[in-house]
């Protein structure tokens, strides 16, 4: 088929823009191509600094195509006719007259030609172009309405290898002058001068002679393996910065990588401190020696294939990373005539929330709830106590004021050089992890206990004051904070209640308690937990608000539970059906409860009960309409049935079986008492009829089927069972 070309010329697009944007022409392309009738294959996009390509096979035209609709009826007149006929185009003497069940209607019969696709693609792209979705665009020339995220330069069009005639222009808009043609540009300094092409391979070939390498995918493999190569000539490797080289191959047309050496002078810096360094403000590659440390070479990728190897670019580079460096050791200096807890004061005056209080008051918090959790995860109270202390001095310092992305690393280094315990000084630096999906969470007591306090305590503070996460946002990281907290629980297999962890949290805010206790705080999260059927326990060692503020808390955290299943690919369905019996406050267990679970419903046993199971929740939620509820009371005198004596019997011996392997969390023969329920239930269905016209049957067997319902839910709720 013939082929499209497309390509969007522009000054520099911003790297993190680019991918999304091909993206968004992709899509909008191939909507608009269907929606015209026009249904394109192989379509690709590729992007750079300067430009996004498309390219596609399109048949020649679009198919004829015939319509019918149907109007009003045929003795209709004014305003309904008159929409009809404005609708399809046709007039009255167009319309044909049809019966339809004795009624006479009128009905157009649009025929539409088929259409030649440049003329349909001469409508579709400056439609397409007029609303791309850039986050951020901009207006240029003062000539114009249009808007592009750079100023657009060329639009090359062609279809079959000729150009699509079609301009930006828009009645009084100019458009920038900008019009469709079949020229583009290479390289801004090695190949500034336009070409014409003539189809997508003559395009790509041209520009590679011109010193563009269009596919992004290719640019990351050369910048990647570049900078690799070089590194291993000097016998030290590359620290993995898979971001930094999407986002370096999406500012070169033509990478050269290239080697520069950093002045001994700043090597007794922390590594973290000179990556981040040249990272965010040079876009540099950090090296290491095979042991870790430090090696003293950085990698920069240069745009031009200099004539003289790239001295000059090497030379200059490493005169900017030298002030750099120089304004780092700066602040490493200043910051370390004083001990890191001398900054604490300072944190009184930095707000944490308006309704939250300070970060001094929020450190006092963190004190407070690691001493508390050390205890039940088998980490040093006092240890815990002092890392949670000072995890957050160092947000006040003038190093990580100007490189943020150090929070707690440089806590860290600033601690080991006050003699703190070197478990403190670790847990100041990972008590922020997992910082994301790819990051490690913490493993030692110590780290594990503040980590969780600073988590625990965000989200308990935040969902108070009622700055719960939405469906269009999470601007105080919520979610992030309780998945943190579930993979810190499963992957050190921590045994903690979570219902006492976030009320202990809850406490440690003012507002919660005391005379300064604000009224409303808290209560939005426990009145919605309400509404949802939690009902407090009277024997809680907390009161009804503050239990169900935390089971409401504690729904977030399953519900991020069962979404990180999903992501995983396991069954999340069967974690909802075991965390509605009860027992969620402590996830390991719950996972265990869910893992048995879903081992015995794969087998023949589970799948007949889940059947089972919700025959008779069905019967029980019709018959409860009637004249329910029905409880799960049966009388053995009015058995009529073997059927019915068995599986009440079966019942009697099963229930407290599975109670007790609960309590001793023997899931295993919590699952077997379920499974020697299965030959009586089948054989009571099989046998018996529920609804007896004898009405005293009738609903003792009903609670015979509640009882049985209630049996399984001491296990799981089934009807969360999903297929």
């Amino acid at each position: 088929m013939p082929e499209l070309l497309l390509e969007l010329f522009s000054e520099e697009i911003p790297a993190r823009m680019q991918a999304r944007a091909a993206e968004d022409l992709q899509r909008l392309m191939g909507e608009a191509l269907k929606g015209a009738g026009l249904q394109a294959t192989g379509l690709r996009t590729l992007y750079g600094p300067r430009r996004l390509a498309l390219v596609a096979e399109l048949p020649e035209g679009t198919a004829a195509v015939q319509d019918e609709r149907r109007g009003p009826r045929a003795d209709a007149s004014g305003p309904a006719l008159e929409g009809f006929l404005r609708s399809t185009g046709l007039a009255r003497e167009q319309l044909e007259t049809r019966e339809v069940k004795g009624t006479a209607y009128f009905y157009a019969v649009i025929h539409r030609p088929g259409r030649p696709t440049p003329v349909v693609l001469a409508e579709i792209v400056p439609s397409l172009l007029r609303r791309f979705p850039w986050p951020k665009s901009m207006r240029w020339g003062g000539t114009s309405s249009f808007i592009w995220v750079r100023p657009l330069k060329r639009i090359l069009c062609l279809f079959n290898g000729a150009v699509v005639p079609f301009a930006l222009a828009n009645g009084e808009d100019d458009g920038h002058g900008l019009a469709s043609a079949d020229q583009t540009e290479g390289h801004r300094i090695l190949s500034p001068a336009a070409f014409a092409v003539t189809g997508f391979a003559d395009y790509a070939a041209q520009l590679a002679e011109r010193h563009v390498v269009i596919d992004p995918g290719e640019r990351a493999r050369l910048v990647r393996d570049g900078v690799a190569a070089l590194a291993a000539a000097e016998g030290v490797e590359v620290v993995p910065d898979e971001g930094l080289v999407a986002e370096v191959a999406g500012l070169v047309e033509w990478p050269v990588p290239l080697l520069g050496r950093i002045d001994d002078a700043f090597m007794d810096l922390p590594p973290e401190l000179m990556r981040t360094t040249m990272r965010v403000n040079q876009r540099y590659f950090a090296l290491r020696r095979p042991d870790g440390s430090a090696a003293p070479f950085f990698a920069v990728v240069s745009n031009i294939a200099a004539h003289d190897g790239g001295r000059a670019v090497v030379g200059g580079n490493e005169r900017v990373l030298r002030a750099r460096l120089s304004d780092a050791r700066f602040f490493w200096d200043l910051d370390r005539k004083q001990a890191l807890e001398a900054y604490l004061p300072k944190l009184d005056s930095v707000v944490f929330h308006a309704r939250l209080g300070t970060q001094g008051q929020r450190v006092r918090r963190l004190e407070r709830l690691a001493g508390w959790l050390a205890g039940r995860i088998g980490a040093d109270a006092r240890l815990a106590a002092r890392a949670a202390r000072l995890a957050k001095a160092d947000l006040v310092t003038g190093l990580v004021g100007e490189f943020p992305e150090l929070q707690g690393i440089i806590g860290r280094y600033y601690a080991l050089k006050d003699g703190e315990d070197p478990r403190v000084a670790e847990a100041i630096a990972a008590h922020y992890r997992p910082m994301g999906p790819g990051d490690s969470v913490p493993d030692e007591p110590v780290a594990i206990a503040v980590a969780l306090a600073d988590k625990l305590d965000q989200l308990a503070g935040f969902f108070a004051a009622d700055e719960r996460p939405t469906g269009s946002g999470d601007p105080y990281a919520l979610r992030r904070a309780a998945l943190g907290v579930i993979r810190i629980l499963r992957e050190n297999g921590l045994r903690l209640n979570l219902v006492d962890a976030l009320a202990e949290a809850f406490f440690g805010y003012p507002q919660a308690v005391g005379a300064t206790a604000e009224p409303e705080f808290g209560m939005a999260v426990a009145q919605d937990a309400m509404k949802n059927g939690f009902q407090p326990d009277p024997g809680s060692d907390h009161p009804p608000m503050v239990a169900a503020f935390a089971a409401g808390l504690l729904d977030f955290l399953a519900d991020r539970l069962r979404v990180q299943l999903r992501a995983e690919g396991e069954r999340h369905d069967v974690l909802a059906a075991t965390f509605s019996a009860g027992g969620g406050e402590d996830l390991v267990r719950l996972l265990a409860r869910a893992g048995a679970l879903r081992s015995f419903l794969e087998g023949e046993d589970g799948a007949n009960l889940l059947a089972a199971a919700r025959r008779a929740a069905n019967i029980l939620r019709i018959e409860d309409k009637k004249d329910g509820p029905h409880r799960p009371e049966t009388d053995p005198a009015r058995f009529a049935a073997e059927e019915e004596r068995a599986l009440s019997a079966a019942l009697d011996a099963a229930l407290p079986r599975a109670r007790a392997a609960l309590a001793a969390e023997d899931d295993a023969n919590a699952m077997a008492a379920l499974a020697d329920l299965r030959a009586p239930v089948d054989a009571f269905f099989d046998r018996v009829v529920v609804n007896d016209p004898d009405a005293q049957l009738r609903r003792n067997r009903l609670g015979l089927l509640a009882r049985l319902r209630d049996a399984i839910d001491q296990v799981a709720d089934f009807s969360k069972i999903e297929g």
